[in-house]
């Protein structure tokens, strides 16, 4: 399982989620299989996605069109402020603590 890890400052959170349930087709199509939407609770004006995949490759190629076709358009990215920052994550497969 590879997950692509996302993060970056919004300027309102209802505008920003709308966005992104524009694009649930999407990620159904390039394979994702699993989300999760997250904010720190002392900043509103910031999100933290995950997002599951089977491959890695799947994963890259998604980064890829979040940052060319999404990302670089602002129409597309409403409620973006910054720079997101993605990174390819995957799981190491050690269960449990120390």
């Amino acid at each position: 399982m590879h997950t692509l890890h996302i993060e970056h400052a919004i300027t309102a959170f209802p505008t920003w989620k709308a966005a992104f349930d524009r694009f649930a087709d999407m990620r159904a199509h390039a394979g994702v299989r699993g989300q999760r939407i997250a904010q720190p609770v002392d900043d509103d004006h910031y999100v933290v996605i995950d997002l599951d995949f089977e491959t890695e490759s799947a994963a890259v190629s998604f980064r890829e069109f979040l940052q060319t076709k999404v990302w670089a358009v602002p129409e597309s990215s409403p409620g973006l402020a910054g720079v997101p920052v993605a990174r390819i994550l995957v799981l190491d497969g050690v269960e449990g603590g120390p």
